[in-house]
């Protein structure tokens, strides 16, 4: 999620993390790497482009708007500015509402030769005020460092409620699918861990936010069909998910369950779901996976959920992960999972980590982190 989007400068950070982003120079000459990295970011986003690099985009960086990064091996990465304003002329967002306006979890994609960007802000057009009226718009641009124009003054589409965390899935049929995350603004839900938080006088009601996907046109200028629910958190309190996915209630830490942060992908006949459960401000914000034989559903949640977590209650220093993207080495043989987290030295400020992730042979979805020691560069890097 977006709430403690950093705006601060490169500069800024280098002075309080000095020997974190120190790394560059050193890892650009070892053949490991260490986490975190040193990109101040949330919700990060990473494109690869064939011949040319990695690009990576985030929540934070930037005033109402979106900063951009490029690297050639995942490990380096190098700060090319803003590249998509709230001012363009297109532009359908309120930079003076709520957290700044709300600019939050861009991705981009690249379709014949041109880049497109989805992201979450806070729709100007809000006539109840709401105090979270977010909605997701897309923007275009000729090149993956912009500047990218919002491709219509207004946002996808408007189901009537607000929504975060975009993510599209080009599937091998052509057909595209959209999903994103209903908040749980005004989004009371019954469950029997509410009941059991109201029983304990910690809480009237529990809010959750859930996961829908739908099709998208071919032009990204609206949806087909009505949005599916694909994940929410469990109702019972004896469903396996309910443990790790209600921390954030049963730790007292806030009246919410939140379902989001999905990235959807394929792998053979089945597609899998990885989304992010828990306050996105706290220690217990964590990741879990679903898979399906369809790519809207049903998808049934991993008997190995969460597949990243904190792990500070294992001696180690990192807390936060959650909200990731995946992308693959420069050779195509490593899959690496990109995601954010804290550790005691970056405090409240979200980094980036980069860690190897499998799909085994039973179809179970490993990550393997969070790490700080560490990592063989990955494969494929061209030397220079």
């Amino acid at each position: 999620m977006k709430r403690f989007a950093a705006c601060l400068m490169i500069a800024f950070v280098m002075c309080n993390y000095e020997g974190l982003l120190a790394q560059p120079i050193a890892q650009a000459e070892k053949k490991t790497y260490k986490n975190p990295l040193p990109v101040v970011f949330g919700d990060p986003y990473v494109l690869y482009v064939k011949g040319d690099k990695y690009y990576m985009y985030g929540t934070g960086g930037a005033r109402n708007g979106f900063a951009a990064y490029s690297s050639n091996d995942l490990v380096n990465w190098k700060s090319e500015g803003q590249v998509w304003f709230a001012s363009n002329k297109n532009g359908w967002s309120d930079s003076t509402a709520a957290w700044d306006g709300a600019y939050w979890a861009p991705e981009v994609y690249e379709v014949r030769g041109k880049f497109y960007m989805f992201y979450s802000a806070q729709w100007k057009v809000n006539p109840k005020q709401e105090y979270e009226n977010f909605r997701i718009g897309v923007a275009i641009a000729d090149k993956p460092t912009g500047p990218f124009i919002d491709i219509t003054d207004k946002p996808v589409f408007d189901p009537g409620y607000p929504v975060i965390d975009a993510n599209v899935l080009f599937d091998k049929d052509g057909r595209l699918y959209l999903y994103y995350s209903r908040c749980a603004y005004k989004h009371p839900v019954k469950s029997e861990v509410a009941d059991w938080a109201k029983s304990k006088g910690w809480f009237k009601e529990i809010e959750e936010s859930w996961v829908y996907g739908v099709e998208l046109k071919p032009d990204f200028s609206g949806v087909i069909g009505e949005p599916v629910l694909l994940l929410r958190p469990p109702v019972s309190m004896k469903d396996k998910q309910a443990e790790w996915e209600s921390r954030s209630v049963t730790s007292k830490e806030v009246n919410r369950r939140w379902t989001e942060g999905s990235v959807t992908f394929r792998k053979g006949a089945t597609y899998y779901i990885m989304y992010s459960a828990n306050f996105f401000g706290g220690k217990n914000y964590a990741v879990g996976y679903g898979t399906s034989k369809s790519p809207l559903g049903p998808f049934k949640k991993a008997n190995n959920n969460p597949i990243l977590e904190k792990n500070v209650d294992k001696g180690g220093i990192v807390t936060g992960t959650g909200h990731n993207s995946i992308t693959w080495s420069p050779d195509g043989k490593e899959m690496f999972c990109v995601y954010h987290g804290r550790t005691t030295a970056t405090g409240d400020d979200r980094v980036v980590f980069v860690e190897r992730m499998k799909i085994l042979k039973d179809g179970r979805l490993v990550v393997e982190g969070p790490t700080t020691k560490p990592q063989p560069m990955p494969s494929g890097i061209k030397k220079k």
